[in-house]
């Protein structure tokens, strides 16, 4: 039975990792290349496939007719993610991630999403699909196209499943094209930084005052990095911020924060599966997201055991 269905892209990842990041027209030489499995929604599903164990999680994307998608399918099997949702779009390439990785973690991305935006809104009550969105118990939606993510956000609706939306990149496109899908939405995340871009603010109370004047109810998630997150829970203005896990003082080093955000979401959408409150659930998000930072992979995220090891130490300090 799966409990948690993620919706959105999957990439081949082309890692490039040098001593920093170039200059506008400058060469950097780089120290190592590593390709490996990405895509936010893929990350998301392997993230929480690993807290929540085998078969629980399901991935819904699009790839293309290659030898890309022979690998992705393999990967995400290994991780028991169940990939019965996975489209296969003749004639298209599947999406591919050229991601420049400085020694101190920072990045820069260049996607081509290729067989990732052929995945359309019909394609949801698809039976593969819509099988999966009556089984679960949580969704997570990423970034597939926005009609995509609508049609997705109101079955889900339909059949009792909690929808968390990252929309992404799609937060350039404004808030009146997001609310068909925000109207569906129970738990709304983005990084400070596409906050501004949609709403001209990242404060907390600002936030759920311009999200609740559109969807009563919804309750928005701020992602800052290092700095930690927060949730505003509603319009009287309940906030609760969760620091990031302080690595240094454990003796853990960053190595890559791709994919953090990524780890961040999957620990947060099992807690809900779990049955967890939104504090524990921003807790567990909080150590998978920080786990991720200290390991190279993009998908570097915890196994349950040792998320629930890293809890145990940061709650000690």
């Amino acid at each position: 039975m799966v409990d948690l269905i993620c919706c959105g892209a999957i990439n081949w990842d082309i890692n490039l990792f040098m001593e920093r990041l170039p200059r506008v027209g400058e060469e950097v030489p780089v120290r190592e290349i590593q390709r490996v499995s990405g895509g936010t929604a893929a990350n998301v599903s392997v993230a929480a496939s690993r807290i929540l164990g085998p078969r629980r999680v399901a991935f819904i994307g699009a790839l293309g007719e290659d030898s890309i998608a022979e690998q992705q399918i393999n990967i995400l099997r290994d991780e028991g993610v169940d990939f019965s949702g996975v489209l296969i779009v003749p004639a298209e390439e599947s999406g591919q991630a050229y991601i420049s990785i400085s020694a101190e973690g920072a990045n820069e991305i260049h996607t081509y999403f290729g067989a990732n935006l052929r995945i359309e809104g019909s394609h949801m009550s698809d039976p593969e699909r819509l099988d999966l969105i009556k089984q679960a118990k949580v969704c997570v939606i990423m970034d597939p196209p926005i009609e995509t993510a609508e049609a997705l956000a109101k079955l889900c609706k339909e059949h009792g499943v909690t929808v968390i939306w990252d929309p992404g990149v799609y937060a350039e496109e404004g808030l009146e094209a997001l609310l068909p899908t925000l109207r569906n939405t129970d738990y709304f995340i983005l990084n400070h930084l596409e906050y501004e871009t949609l709403l001209g603010t990242c404060d907390p109370r600002e936030v759920i005052t311009m999200l609740d004047e559109q969807v009563k109810g919804i309750k928005a998630i701020i992602k800052r990095g290092a700095e930690g997150c927060t949730i505003c829970q509603d319009i009287s203005g309940t906030t609760i911020s969760m620091d990031a896990v302080p690595l240094d003082r454990l003796g853990m080093k960053v190595v890559n924060t791709v994919g953090c955000g990524d780890a961040f979401i999957g620990g947060f959408a099992s807690a809900k599966v779990d049955g967890l409150d939104d504090v524990e659930a921003l807790q567990r998000a909080s150590a998978a997201g920080s786990f991720k930072a200290t390991r190279k992979e993009t998908r570097g995220g915890p196994t349950a055991d040792e998320l629930e090891v890293l809890i145990n130490r940061w709650r000690t300090m």
